[in-house]
């Protein structure tokens, strides 16, 4: 199955118009089941959202798990049938998924490496195994579009066009880093790239990319900028999604039709607790249509898949249609962190999902398409290996940041306190560490 949505009426409220209700297309493996695409455009006169239905056949039903009990291998996915995706892809289109989630891959094995070696420090995220959801939404984002993320950001900063040189040299903690050495690694941030900010506490981002979003549809509504038409994506993990800011900006992004879509990265576990353990219901996307919006499940895997509802969710929310919710079930293949001996996943699920390692699912669909051959990918990978391994030498030979930049960017106006009489940095003075620690 490509993916699922449900869309059921919504509250009329402010200027949210009313969806069209769809009944409940879940089915057991014996039943048909439709495929509902999030396609049509918003009427113009009505605001109800138009549905336009495929058969494809059969699909197994999510059944909630007692209590206590942890999910198998695939309980939560349940296995789908092979479908040929409905999407077709030009060969550049494939060529730049595939660099793309390359890059994130091999990018986070050698991050692997060098926090190994004692090249960095504090805790570190990769996102080794998801990395079709980021390629399939930020592949379809233009420019000037936003991107809010988590505290797992190295591979959405790489999707957006930060270049690994400043993202590796921001991980080892270097002034020529995206933040100067002063983010690390679960702070990237850059204005040029649309990059609003990885986040260390879950759900923090949510708010700042509906800020985002509401400061889209204020320019181009009460400023009159009809060129304002930026989308904003947000990403958080399955944890995130009992956190009552999830739930106050769904509210908010619906009752205003705010250009925003919800990507949840449910990798089926929030550090060690299972997403089945913590969740009374775990259908996530079942939380969009409560809010007024349409909430789509999509197999996280499968990044033609994901772009195929990421392509039509930008568009939804760029013609003024409203926010949309997206549940993308992946895995992540290393622990939660590289401290993390991850051992609480039990190893017949890791095999399981190791087994579908997106990249390898795109490399197949690209050579068995015709669209490349093995002279094109291996092309690919050696470009790949060239800029990560110039990326480490960068940041290896990188200056670290000045004693002076220690309290820049703390304070909006530090005068009070970071800056003396003298006009310097008290942080300059001797004195300002004595007793303590060196910085």
């Amino acid at each position: 199955m490509a993916y699922v949505m449900r869309s059921s009426p919504s509250v009329q409220s402010g200027s949210l118009a009313p969806h069209s209700s769809a009944s409940s297309v879940s089915s057991s493996a014996s039943s048909s089941s439709y495929i509902l695409r999030l396609g049509a455009l918003n009427s113009q006169r009505s605001g109800r959202l138009s549905i336009t239905r495929r058969a494809i056949g059969t699909a197994n039903r999510r059944t909630r798990k007692p209590h206590g009990v942890s999910a198998s291998t695939s309980e939560l996915v349940a296995e789908k049938p092979s479908i040929k995706n409905a999407l077709a892809i030009t060969r550049e289109e494939g060529l730049i998924l595939y660099e793309d989630m390359v890059l994130g891959r091999s990018f986070e094995d050698m991050c692997a490496q060098m926090y190994y070696r004692g090249k960095m420090f504090g805790f570190v995220h990769l996102y080794n195994g998801q990395e079709a959801v980021s390629t399939g939404f930020v592949k379809c984002l233009k420019p000037e579009d936003y991107v809010c993320s988590t505290y797992r950001d190295h591979v959405h900063a790489l999707s957006k066009g930060v270049p690994a040189r400043a993202v590796m040299s921001e991980l080892f903690g270097k002034a020529t880093g995206i933040c100067r050495g002063q983010g690390g690694s679960m702070h990237m941030f850059s204005k040029e790239h649309g990059l609003l900010g990885g986040f260390a506490f879950i759900g923090e981002g949510i708010p700042v990319a509906t800020g985002a979003a509401f400061k889209t549809k204020y320019e181009r509504e009460v400023l009159k900028n009809d060129k304002a038409d930026a989308v904003t994506v947000a990403f958080f993990g399955d944890g995130t999604c009992n956190n009552g800011q999830f739930f106050e900006c769904l509210n908010m992004a619906a009752l205003w039709k705010l250009p925003i879509i919800f990507v949840v990265e449910n990798n089926l576990w929030a550090i060690g607790m299972s997403h089945y353990r913590a969740t009374s219901v775990p259908e996530i996307w079942k939380k969009g249509p409560a809010f007024g919006m349409p909430g789509i499940h999509v197999d996280g895997m499968d990044v033609l898949k994901v772009r195929e509802v990421a392509l039509e969710a930008v568009a939804r929310a760029r013609r003024g249609d409203g926010p949309t919710l997206v549940e993308c079930e992946t895995y992540r293949f290393r622990g939660h962190s590289l401290a993390d001996p991850d051992e609480l996943r039990k190893p017949a699920e890791k095999a399981h999902y190791a087994a579908r390692d997106p990249i390898i699912a795109l490399k197949k669909y690209l050579l068995e398409s015709g669209l490349v051959d093995e002279t094109d990918l291996r092309s690919i990978d050696k470009k790949i290996d060239e800029i990560v391994e110039d990326a480490v030498e960068f940041a290896d030979a990188s200056p670290l940041p000045p004693r002076s930049q220690l309290l820049e960017n703390v304070f909006a106006d530090p005068k009070g306190f970071g800056i003396g009489p003298d006009g310097k940095y008290r942080c300059e003075d001797p004195a300002f560490t004595a007793g303590t620690a060196q910085v």
